[in-house]
C-alpha cells in the first residue's frame, strides 16, 4: 500500500469500516473531508451476499444525502475484519463474530457497485488513517495496536504497511506469552494475547477473581468500566488492570526489539482508556532500555478505520486514474 498525495482534483470516493456489530460508511470529497455519513447493525448477519447489499443501500444512501450519483463516485475502500488479502481482496478469515472464509469481498461489491474497490484488513486501515491525519502522520515506522473486543496490530515500515507473506502480520492476538494458554487455536479463534487483553478477555479474568468478600462491584461489568473502577482506586480492579498493562506491555516490548518502530498507537474502545495506556507506559519505561518506544493514544479515536478507508479509497481512485492535487 503506498502513501498517497494529499487528495485527488475531483470527484469523492466512499470509505467502508465493517464490523461485527456495526457498519459505517462515510462520502467524502477529493481532499478526505467527510460530507455525509451513514449506518446500521449487522448483529446477525453473516452471509456475505447480504452485507454487500447493505453497503450498496448505504452508498446509494449518502448519494441521496449530497444529490451525487454512483458516477461521481471515483473508488471505494473497506476496512474488513480479519485476515485480508489486499491484492485480490479476498476476506481469509474473520473473527468468529462474523466466521467467514475465502470471501471475495472486492469482487462482489466491484460487481454491485460497478466501482473500484479496494479490501484490506480493519487494523491496517485504521493504521493507514493515524499515518496520514493522526499523532503517527509523516512518522515512516510505528504500529497501531487496536484493542477492543480483539486485539490486533497494523505495522507501517518505512512508510507501508506490512502485510506479511500470508497476510497475516499484526495478528498479534495469536502472541504467546508466559502465563497464556498454550492451546492450538482454530483459525478465525481468538488466540491467546487477545484472550487476556482484549475486553472480553479482561471480563472473564474479572469474572474468575470475583468474589463477594473482596469487591462490592457486580461480577458482570465491561472491560473499560473495570478500568474506570481501578482508576477510582478499587483494589480487585486494579490488579485486573495491572495484569492487563503488564501483559500489554511485554507484548509492545518484544515487538519493539524485533521492529524497533519508536512509536505505539493505542486504539480501540479498551486500547485507548487512559487508565491502561497510562499503567503500560509505566510498566514499559522500567525497563529503562533503549528499546522503550513512545506509546500514545490514537488522535482519532472510533474514526480512525473508517478515516483510514477514506484514505485507502483515495489511493484507489489514484490507482485507476485520478489526478493528485
Amino acid at each position: 500500500m503506498r502513501r498517497s498525495a494529499d487528495g485527488i482534483d475531483k470527484g469523492y470516493v466512499v470509505g467502508v469500516d465493517l464490523g461485527g456489530t456495526n457498519l459505517r460508511l462515510a462520502l467524502a470529497d477529493g481532499h478526505g473531508e467527510v460530507l455525509a455519513r451513514w449506518s446500521t447493525r449487522t448483529v446477525g448477519i453473516k452471509a456475505p451476499d447480504e452485507i454487500v447489499k447493505l453497503i450498496s443501500a448505504g452508498v446509494d444512501g449518502l448519494a441521496a444525502q449530497t444529490g451525487l450519483g454512483r458516477h461521481d463516485l471515483l473508488a471505494v475502500g473497506v476496512g474488513a475484519p480479519g485476515v485480508t488479502n489486499a491484492e485480490t481482496g479476498v476476506v481469509i478469515a474473520t473473527s468468529y463474530l462474523m466466521g467467514w472464509r475465502d470471501v471475495p469481498l472486492r469482487a462482489l461489491l466491484e460487481s454491485a457497485l460497478g466501482l473500484p474497490v479496494s479490501v484490506d484488513n480493519d487494523v491496517n486501515v485504521a493504521a493507514l488513517g493515524e499515518s496520514r491525519t493522526g499523532l503517527a502522520r509523516d512518522i515512516r515506522d510505528f504500529v497501531f495496536l487496536a484493542i477492543g473486543s480483539g486485539v490486533g496490530a497494523g505495522i507501517v515500515l518505512n512508510g507501508r504497511i506490512f502485510q506479511g507473506a500470508g497476510w497475516t502480520a499484526g495478528e498479534i492476538g495469536y502472541m504467546l506469552l508466559p502465563g497464556l494458554p498454550e492451546e492450538a487455536i482454530e483459525r478465525g479463534r481468538p488466540g491467546a494475547l487477545e484472550g487476556f487483553v482484549g475486553g472480553e478477555g479482561i471480563r472473564a479474568r474479572w469474572k474468575s477473581l470475583w468474589d463477594e468478600t473482596k469487591t462490592t462491584l457486580p461480577m458482570d461489568i465491561t472491560a473499560t468500566e473495570i478500568f474506570d473502577h481501578a482508576s477510582a482506586g478499587e483494589t480487585l480492579a486494579d490488579a485486573v488492570l495491572y495484569d492487563s498493562a503488564r501483559t500489554l506491555a511485554y507484548a509492545i516490548y518484544n515487538m519493539a526489539l524485533i521492529l524497533n518502530c519508536p512509536l505505539f498507537v493505542l486504539g480501540g474502545g479498551v486500547g485507548m482508556h487512559p487508565a491502561l495506556c497510562a499503567r503500560t507506559r509505566k510498566i514499559l519505561e522500567a525497563r529503562g532500555t533503549r528499546a522503550v518506544p513512545k506509546l500514545v493514544i490514537s488522535a482519532l479515536g472510533e474514526e480512525a478505520q473508517l478515516i483510514g478507508a477514506i484514505r485507502l479509497a483515495m489511493d484507489t481512485a489514484i490507482a485507476h486514474g485520478a489526478v493528485r492535487l
